[in-house]
């Protein structure tokens, strides 16, 4: 799941909430939307494999 933060970035944050801290885990933060997405495609790559 990708989010454009005020600073004009984006992160990526986990699919589903972590149950310890009840808010979704940080996965990163990148200057375009394109390397988020290409960052949340390699993450589920490897969760797959």
């Amino acid at each position: 799941m990708i989010r454009k933060l005020e600073s004009g970035e984006y992160r990526l944050y986990s699919r589903k909430v972590d149950p310890k801290t009840h808010k979704r885990r940080n996965l990163g933060t990148f200057k375009t939307r394109e390397a988020a997405e290409k960052h949340e495609r390699e993450v589920q790559y490897f969760k797959h494999h």
